[in-house]
């Protein structure tokens, strides 16, 4: 029995439809900046508004004028709507077998539990990485009919490295949480639940400059647009504490598995 192919065919349809959503979502935000944003009007709207609106849009630093403004507003939707496919799809692959009543049946084969959890995330992996490859390509062609001739690719490229990070920490926080959970059908619900408190969070630190010591505990502010499109691209330091944060959930998620009570 191959874990990985089975893995990547039950999660088939569920990928596809998140593939679609996420275009679709590019779509719709680029026509907007058509309709309202090209003139020039829109920044000065946004300017009026109230820090705290500005915030929750995610629009006080970019010039609305340009593609690459308007998309870069854009990224604070679509990296949570990555990361939310990848925290659930991280969770319900290690609940699966529990929920489906087929732990015995798989355990039962000549495989170890680590080779198990390897091959479920990287199923995992491979279908978060394909997630953002259709974003990329997607946002490469569809803001190159509105950058009249801005050079927005480079920036591109460097979102989507960091969107991909950011799948991987909430892929892996979904994983390690349905591994220590003695209860399997919360494991996504809770992980979810994590993520939107990483994200309030993130959005609270922009409205308080108060919480900003907190930014290291919230992954949203580790890849934000802004920074990475007019700040420099990467700041070494969230680097790190990525890579460390990944480390560290992977760790929990094997010796979490190898030690659980499955429910057959």
């Amino acid at each position: 029995m191959n874990i990985f192919r089975r893995e990547m065919k039950s999660y088939r349809k569920s990928l596809l439809f998140w593939c679609i959503g996420i275009v679709l979502l590019l779509v719709s935000g680029m026509n907007k900046y058509e309709a309202t944003a090209a003139g020039g009007e829109l920044n000065q709207v946004i300017a009026d508004m109230p820090e705290s609106l500005q915030a929750l849009m995610g629009a006080g630093a970019f010039d609305l004028s340009k593609a690459s403004g308007y998309y870069g507003v854009l990224m604070l939707y679509l990296f949570f709507a990555v990361t939310i496919h990848a925290v659930t799809l991280g969770a319900s692959m290690i609940a699966k077998e529990e929920q489906d009543r087929t732990a015995e049946f798989l355990f039962t084969k000549p495989l170890t539990r680590d080779a198990v959890i390897t091959a479920k995330i990287t199923a995992a992996l491979l279908q978060i990485l394909i997630l953002n490859l259709v974003t990329w390509a997607s946002s490469v062609m569809i803001v190159s009919l509105y950058n009249n001739g801005e050079q927005v690719n480079d920036d591109i490229a460097v979102l989507m490295i960091g969107m991909l990070i950011l799948q991987i920490i909430f892929l892996l926080v979904g994983t390690a949480l349905a591994s220590v959970s003695k209860h399997v059908k919360q494991a996504a619900s809770i992980s979810s639940g994590i993520l939107l408190a990483a994200f309030i969070l993130s959005i609270a630190i922009d409205l308080n400059e108060r919480l900003e010591s907190l930014k290291y505990f919230t992954p949203f502010k580790y890849f934000e647009a802004k920074e990475m499109m007019y700040g420099g691209g990467f700041d070494l330091i969230y680097v790190l504490l990525s890579v460390l944060l990944i480390g560290v959930l992977l760790v929990i998620t094997y010796t979490a598995f190898r030690k659980r009570d499955l429910m057959v």
